[in-house]
């Protein structure tokens, strides 16, 4: 019954009421699901597998929503029944000790050498008929060592005149760590992930106590040495004609305040390889104490070329200045869809799979020619990519009004949409890369020491670990043992010419170290 103040609902009211209610409805589930997302990857970050592999047997179905493009289960992959196996003999550059274990003879007889070799059965002679090799590994635990630098005074019986040898140069003018001591504390540090208090406790176990603070010294001192080097090494990073760009927070002790600060480590990364270039590869890292676009553009400032990248805002001024050309990354476009497919629980037929299936075919491309010459890697991508990247287009393109536009599935959309000219520019430019992999990886070693240290002392200290990350991660780049490195180097900069100071760089050192071993092995034939 109506009242005058509550009438009579009509039909028309009350449907407004329910497209209101639905409306409310649909914005909550919406709401949740994205929380819900935003939550697996948080769980993921923390304690989730890093791994992206889309599974390869996922067969795709025709969706009802969208038009889908099916694909084949690709074949369980067993190995060939004539595959070689796999070689677990030890490594044959390692130096082989023989320990001989003769079994009991009596002293009746000696061979030439003057072991025994009676019979203990019938007193007869013994002889060698064969014998049976094993090889057991074995490790000798580094040690340390005092060198005594003697220095005779010779006097002439003649003229009296004194002669002595002048002093050898060391890393550290009067002090008493050696090049290959203090090569031991960085690599510890900036490539094994060790602090250096957890370095002292491990010294004092060998009975040489060295205050952490003293290691500290040694680093500083060694990074100043290290400089001209570390510049070397970024003007050749930046004259390659395409450089990877990506930076990752690192803790900062803020002075006074007690807390800590975020400050950035940027890596760029030269690396050709991938398209048959011979140029050795190089990492070059640079701390700045916040995130704002000035920084890589300072440090980019001279560069002119091709710069493969994030979405990072910080970058837009170095391509609108004309002098560099973006590239952008199908990793960083692929990792919001595969955020969606694990929240679908990996759903054969969720749209998240299907764009996963399509940006898989396109790598399926790369792997065929990695190493290939530009020319031929922009001919095939042409060929087989171009149509990939033309379907995939038009797929997104019509998903993009059956979306509601605050939805994660709307966002993953856009993100592709809104960078495709950057993100198809590989395809006929056989010198970029589909994705932007070679600076994440150079960034891993840092992710992995971000675990270990609780902060960076200061921003000096957020410079010096640049620098020696970029000896460190170079060095690794080109194969070389970067302890062994920076031993080398550590031993010769000091009078080492300034002019010449490329000399010193990880693929020269590897270079004049593999001269000199051909060398050795003439003589020895």
């Amino acid at each position: 019954m109506s009242t005058p103040t509550h009438p009579t609902p009509t039909i028309d009211s009350l449907l407004r009421v329910i497209e209101a209610r639905d409306s409310e409805v649909a914005l909550l589930k919406l709401m949740v699901d994205k929380l819900k997302l935003q939550l697996l990857r948080r769980v993921r970050a923390e304690f989730g597998s890093s791994s992206e592999q889309l599974d390869t047997q996922i067969n795709l179905i025709d969706f009802t929503a969208v038009q889908t493009q099916p694909a084949a289960a690709a074949p369980a992959r067993t190995p060939p029944a004539n595959a070689p196996e796999i070689d677990r003999s030890l490594p044959s550059h390692l130096p082989r000790v023989a320990e001989v274990h003769r079994p009991d003879a009596t002293a009746a007889h000696h061979d030439t050498a003057g072991q025994r070799c009676g019979c203990t059965a019938c007193g007869g002679r013994l002889r060698q008929i064969g014998q049976d090799v094993s090889e057991q590994l074995e490790y000798v635990p580094s040690h340390f060592k005092v060198i005594r630098h003697v220095r005779p005074k010779l006097a002439c019986v003649t003229c009296q005149t004194i002669f002595q040898a002048a002093a050898p140069s060391r890393p550290i003018a009067r002090g008493v760590a050696g090049p290959g001591l203090i090569a031991h504390v960085m690599v510890s540090k900036y490539c094994d992930h060790i602090p250096l208090y957890r370095q002292s406790g491990i010294y004092a176990r060998d009975g040489v106590e060295i205050d952490r603070s003293t290691m500290a010294g040694w680093v500083d001192r060694g990074d100043r040495l290290l400089d001209p080097l570390v510049a070397a090494l970024a003007r050749y990073t930046l004259a390659g004609a395409k450089v990877h760009a990506d930076d990752t927070p690192v803790p900062v002790l803020s002075p006074g305040l007690g807390k800590t600060k975020t400050g950035r480590l940027w890596v760029y990364v030269r690396d050709d390889r991938p398209a048959g270039s011979k140029d050795a590869p190089a990492a070059w890292y640079q701390y700045s104490p916040d995130r704002k676009g000035e920084h890589p553009q300072r440090h980019l400032g001279s560069y002119s070329g091709i710069l493969q990248a994030d979405a990072y805002g910080g970058w837009n001024k170095l391509y609108d200045s004309g002098h560099v050309t973006e590239a952008a990354c199908w990793a960083h476009a692929r990792r919001p869809w595969w955020d969606l497919y694990l929240s679908t629980g990996k759903a054969q037929d969720s749209i998240a799979a299907q764009a996963l299936r399509r940006i898989a075919a396109l790598y399926a491309v790369e792997k065929e020619i990695r190493g290939q010459p530009p020319d031929i890697r922009r001919a095939h991508r042409q060929a087989r990519a171009g149509p990939l990247l033309d379907d995939l287009h038009a797929w997104l393109s019509s998903l993009v009004g059956r979306v509601s536009a605050k939805s994660e599935l709307a966002q993953a959309i856009g993100y592709s949409l809104v960078r495709w000219q950057a993100l198809t520019r590989y395809r006929d430019d056989g010198r970029i890369e589909i994705d932007n992999n070679a600076a994440e990886r150079a960034l891993r070693g840092v992710a992995l020491g971000r675990g270990n240290f609780l902060f960076m002392g200061s921003d000096a200290g957020g410079q010096r670990a640049a620098a020696i990350y970029s000896l460190v991660q170079t060095a690794k780049l080109n194969g070389l043992d970067p302890e062994g490195y920076l031993r080398e180097v550590l031993g010769r900069i000091a009078d080492h010419p300034i002019n010449r100071i490329d000399e010193l760089l990880p693929w020269n050192i590897g270079r004049q170290c593999d001269e000199q071993r051909q060398t050795v092995g003439s003589m020895a034939a």
